[in-house]
């Protein structure tokens, strides 16, 4: 996923549906340098991930 359109999802108020792999996430943090992504399901709250930037979809408005 593109990184300016994450940083803008993430600042914004706006709930957006992003999924990882068609599981639908919650994005905590992005990290620029390594591209990728601190997540976590939204069903699974505690199970943390650190994914790739390319495994993230935009699904549209929550």
């Amino acid at each position: 996923m593109d990184i300016d359109r994450l940083q803008e999802i993430m600042q914004s108020a706006q709930l957006v549906n992003i999924s990882f792999h068609g599981i639908p996430v919650y994005i905590q943090e992005i990290n620029l340098e390594n591209q990728t992504a601190t997540v976590f399901p939204l069903d699974e709250m505690e199970n943390e991930q650190i994914v790739d930037l390319n495994g993230l979809y935009e699904e549209g408005p929550f």
